[in-house]
């Protein structure tokens, strides 16, 4: 059967092989679908006609209607002319003007015809002025019909070619134009009707060319629940089949190393959320299916230590777990703190990552497969083929974000049946991302920071305010603390007037002789970094210097200034991050925010987020919706399961959820994907898991 929508672009009208090769190219619009689904960025109302003396400089695009008085010409440069034409609708002056194709204006505008001039007005020598506007027949325009006009995006090479949002606009018509059976529809009725949904016919006609706002909404809304819907019913039915299919290490057993390692070796009483979070990796470690749970808990909450009791678990039951971790510097602190916090006990533990070679790395290799050794700590050393563990059963991930899923999967070869995997994050994830993100792992939330911690104070300090923050500083070291600076770059850019750390290294230098520098980024050899941190870490140096390689890293308790220089350079949740390598001891902690004065509306924002909350989640959430989740510190890297082409998962919370909420019931009803009543949804599901879209994450 022929499928108007799989027609091939070059046959829409206006289209042809030139403009198909730019669409393939520039926006990967290969068929008359694909660009049914390039979706306007923004819609102008053009059924209001304003009078010249109505016009503000605040307006974005408007319309005038009149007759052009004369034109004028002026030399701008070699060969370049400069055409104004004076127009007036009787209430007031305004002028068009043209830096290009004066020709074709003089050629087909006169000073006897109505015209409706569309287009941002500027104002320039005190009078308003419209640059290279839109211009038609006043008597070839019905106002009543045009709507809300759409704005696509186009690239600068189709601008250059001529391929302007307008282009794009009458392709699509003829697009629609030519559809005339209405388009097949892709969701059943009985998930329609109870949520009020128009049908997808209506909702692409309505999307490019929508009457009044209240249908732009109905179609914004059936469009967004579509695709969030399938994402979501990809995600349940992965995590339903995962959980069908893979049985989980039953592990119920709570023994002697565990309950040694509580009543002896824990170093300071949980709060009630570890004790939760606990309970729940438990039940799902002795429940007889594999575990796959998410860990979110902010800087200092505590992870780590819940992580080990889960290894102390899988040990009391003869299994290994091991501990994997996206840096050797991060792989080197958890390796201390677990030796730490088991100091006494019969438990071994043993390091894997690139700067253990040779003898020492094959006496890892035996000892895994032996048995002998316990918890393996280490890099992305841990999932290469030849190691080989006796009997792993719990796998422990820190930093998700820094792994392809596929490397997680990975790990699963290392036994007979898949480990439990406790994946853990410090970047707290709001929950709509963290639901389409990690949707097929289950979520616990250490929500609670251990007592005695006090809250970094943050504040915001201009850089021409440099010489008080100089003076606070040196307090500080001079009281015995040490002090982190961050740059965001580690040489200059021509591109990006910031301070860089080689020019910030010396110019600290000069200010604070009297005491000791590190210095680490990450363009270091590891042995060189290593040397620099361990200097700091020892005490050895009062102050480091720094790019955003200590975001994750080494634990100093003693380190009690964070100075994050050019602030606005970073994301909300990367300053929290950065934040959390401070206040771990008992004294307070402080993080100084350097920034130059011209910040816009939203850097400003940013900045007093940071500044009026310590709480992970509430900046999470912030950052979100301020930046978007493509944006986001590290979603780009997780495999992100989806290419969302109308739907925000910043703005559209409510429609993940309903559409989660739908998908589940699909699959609590229809495991197996077999009913004939959901036949249509595992047919549109398999149809869009064949296209261009990454559903890699979760397929």
């Amino acid at each position: 059967m022929f499928d108007i929508l799989s027609q091939d672009i070059m046959y829409a009208p206006g289209v042809g092989p030139k403009r198909k090769e730019l669409l393939n190219k520039e926006l990967n619009i290969h068929t008359f679908g694909d660009m049914l689904e390039y979706y306007p960025y923004k819609y102008v109302d053009r059924r209001h006609i304003y009078k010249t003396s109505e016009l503000m400089e605040s307006m974005s695009f408007v319309q005038v209607k009149g007759r052009i008085l004369s034109f004028e010409s002026f030399d701008s440069g070699k060969r370049n002319k400069r055409l104004v034409a004076h127009f007036s609708d009787g209430h007031g002056i305004v002028d068009l003007v043209w830096f290009a194709k004066s020709k074709y204006v003089i050629d087909n505008y006169d000073t006897h015809t109505e015209y409706i001039v569309f287009g941002h007005p500027t104002v320039y020598a005190r009078r308003f002025q419209f640059a290279h506007p839109e211009i038609e027949k006043a008597d070839s325009v019905q106002l009543s019909s045009m709507g809300m006009q759409p704005y696509y995006v186009t690239t600068e090479k189709m601008k250059r070619a001529g391929m302007t949002s307008r282009s794009i606009e009458k392709i699509i018509r003829a697009i629609t134009d030519r559809l005339k059976a209405p388009l097949d529809e892709t969701l059943p009725p009985f998930i329609t009707q109870p949520r009020h949904l128009i049908s997808r016919d209506e909702a692409f006609r309505m999307i490019h060319h929508p009457q009044d706002a209240r249908a732009l909404d109905q179609a914004k809304l059936r469009l967004k629940f579509e695709e969030l819907f399938y994402v979501q019913l990809n995600i349940v039915r992965y995590a339903s089949d995962h959980r069908r299919k893979y049985r989980g290490y039953v592990m119920a057993h709570v023994g002697q190393v565990f309950n040694g390692f509580y009543n002896h070796n824990l170093p300071f009483p949980l709060t009630e959320a570890q004790k939760r979070v606990v309970r729940e990796i438990h039940a799902d470690m002795k429940s007889g299916r594999q575990m796959n749970r998410l860990l979110q808990g902010d800087v200092g909450s505590g992870k780590t230590l819940v992580a080990l009791m889960a290894a102390l678990i899988a040990i009391d039951n003869g299994y290994q777990a091991c501990i994997m971790a996206p840096t050797e510097i991060l792989a080197e602190q958890h390796l201390q703190t677990v030796r730490n916090f088991l100091q006494g006990m019969q438990v071994r533990v043993e390091l894997l990552t690139g700067i253990v070679k040779g003898k020492q790395r094959q006496e890892v290799y035996e000892a895994l497969l032996s048995g002998s050794i316990h918890i393996l700590v280490g890099t992305h050393a841990i999932i290469e083929d030849n190691v080989q563990f006796q009997k792993l059963g719990l796998a422990v991930i820190d930093e998700q974000h820094r792994f392809g899923v596929a490397q997680r999967a990975r790990l699963w070869s290392k036994s007979a049946n898949p480990p439990h995997i406790l994946v853990m994050t410090a970047t707290p994830i709001p929950r709509t991302l963290a639901m389409t993100l990690y949707g097929d792992l289950d979520v616990s939330v250490i929500d609670q920071l251990p007592p005695g911690r006090k809250p970094v104070y943050t504040e915001h300090k201009y850089d021409d305010q440099i010489f008080s923050l100089f003076q606070g500083i040196r307090r500080q070291i001079n009281a015995g603390r040490q002090v982190y600076m961050v740059y965001p770059l580690i040489k200059e850019s021509e591109s990006l007037d910031l301070k860089n750390l080689e020019v910030g290294y010396r110019q600290m230098c000069d200010s604070f002789s009297e005491f000791r520098l590190s210095k680490v980024h990450g363009k270091m050899k590891p042995k060189e970094k290593e040397e620099e941190m361990q200097r700091f870490v020892r005490g050895e140096t009062q102050i480091l210097v720094a790019t955003t390689v200590i975001e994750v890293g080494v634990n100093v308790p003693n380190a009690s200034v964070m100075v994050i220089f050019d602030a606005q350079r970073f994301g909300l949740s990367q300053l929290h991050q950065l934040r959390g390598r401070v206040g771990r001891g008992a004294d307070q902690s402080f993080c100084i925010l350097v920034t130059n004065r011209k910040l816009s509306k939203e850097t400003l924002m940013r900045i007093n987020i940071m500044c009026s909350t310590n709480d992970g989640f509430q900046i999470a959430e912030a950052d979100l919706k301020l930046r978007g989740p493509g944006d986001l510190e590290g979603t780009q890297q997780s495999g992100m399961a989806f290419d969302l082409k109308i739907a925000d998962i910043a703005h559209d919370g409510q429609i993940v959820q309903m559409a989660r909420d739908e998908a589940q019931k699909i699959i609590d009803v229809d495991p197996l994907c077999q009913k004939t009543e959901y036949e249509m949804l595992w047919s549109r599901l398999n149809a869009l898991r064949k296209t261009n879209i990454n559903w890699a994450a979760i397929s």
